[in-house]
């Protein structure tokens, strides 16, 4: 069989730095044979990979195969944007999943504004930062409902829906296995890409929709407060330091504003915190919360003892993990607008539409939808 013998021995060398594994590990992840990496890697004549092992390479690295056929050397400031060095800066134990995952998002908005662009579209929002300087962040998470047009009433649907048409770019990972799924081991929660045309904010799927509420909001208070790049595991969503401290403080402000708090009764609070749930469906239903960020926003404002908050905390954390969810993927052609929201999927299909693309590139671009699932989600946006 043909082997590549042209290939750049530095850039596989700089894959596996980057990732944090050895030459060892890569060529057992792809069954490639141990010695034949070690042959590439010091240029032994004769040395060389068949083009299937060296796409396994670039598949696994998430590149292209010709870019480890490039000649010359490469630095993490070459490959990397400013805002993926960011989040690795404040993360140094980035899993090499993950990464690639960081690398896709990214991959997706350059496909959005390129789409953008090109058809030059008014329905396809266009991000601006909001007028207001607040001095303090509660009066900034007010001025920024009022900026999204907010109702009293609220999910995370709706909250994303109003962020994506300030032309913030809102995407979920998914629950399947894929490479549009955030490792079940891994504790980040979400994160943002700073960008002054288009940030992206990236949230986790999770059991509940009201953990992802306050993911959504955390994220968004880290683009208005800092304009700039974060990513953040479970501890960032309860720190009580620096500006994951200013995003929980937003967040809590931005969910639960002072009128919306004045609605809760002190009176009516029972006295065991396993009842607290109970006590709050009701609003936690209609601002799409949870009780912990209700309760959070009334031991903050002084309503609430801290050892009750504790309580709370500590009967939570007793409960038993749900099962995990195996539901079968029967709505295959939505799931797009799930991962990549409303706006990133509107301009895939009116460029369609409009014969800008290919179906393959469509396909491409909306997580590999086969062409069945491709129509009926066409289908779906045309009410049919």
């Amino acid at each position: 069989m043909d082997r590549i013998h042209s290939i750049n021995p530095e850039r596989i060398a700089w894959c596996c730095a980057d990732f944090g594994i050895t030459v060892e590990q890569l060529a057992i992840e792809n069954a490639i044979p141990a010695a034949n990496l070690e042959r590439v890697l010091s240029q032994d004549d004769g040395s060389g990979l068949t083009f299937k092992q060296l796409s396994k390479i670039a598949a696994y690295f998430g590149r292209g195969v010709l870019f480890f056929l490039e000649q010359g050397a490469l630095h993490f400031e070459q490959v990397h944007t400013p805002a993926f060095r960011t989040l690795a800066n404040q993360k140094p134990e980035l899993s090499a999943k993950l990464k690639l995952f960081i690398e896709r998002v990214e991959q997706q908005r350059d496909v959005f504004l390129s789409l953008r662009e090109e058809m030059s579209s008014d329905d396809l929002p266009r991000f601006e930062y909001p007028a207001f300087a607040a001095e303090d962040i509660a009066t900034s998470a007010h001025l920024a409902r009022k900026w999204l047009g907010l109702a009293a009433h609220n999910s995370f649907d709706t909250y994303r829906a109003a962020i994506e048409k300030k032309g913030i770019l809102v995407f979920r990972s998914n629950g399947y296995n894929g490479k549009w799924q955030i490792a079940s081991e891994s504790p980040i929660q979400g994160f943002t890409l700073y960008e002054e045309n288009c940030p992206v904010i990236v949230v986790r799927k999770m059991r509940t929709e009201a953990r992802q509420t306050f993911t959504l909001a955390h994220e968004l208070g880290h683009l208005l407060l800092h304009r700039a790049s974060a990513i953040d595991d479970a501890s960032d969503l309860l720190s009580q330091h620096g500006i994951e401290h200013e995003a929980n403080a937003f967040a809590g402000h931005f969910l639960v504003p002072h009128e919306f708090l004045q609605q809760i009764l002190d009176d009516a609070r029972p006295d065991s915190a396993a009842s607290f749930d109970a006590w709050l469906q009701p609003q936690c239903q209609a601002w799409g919360i949870s009780a912990e960020v209700i309760l959070r926003r009334l031991m903050d404002s002084g309503r609430l003892p801290q050892k009750q908050y504790a309580a709370y905390r500590a009967w939570r954390e007793s409960l038993p993990a749900p099962d995990a969810d195996r539901a079968a993927r029967i709505y295959r052609h939505r799931e797009p607008k799930h991962i990549f929201g409303e706006t990133f999927v509107r301009a895939v299909l009116d460029a369609l539409n409009g014969r800008r693309i290919s179906l393959s590139k469509a396909s491409s671009y909306l997580d590999g939808l086969k062409l069945n699932d491709l129509n009926a989600l066409e289908k779906h946006y045309a009410g049919l």
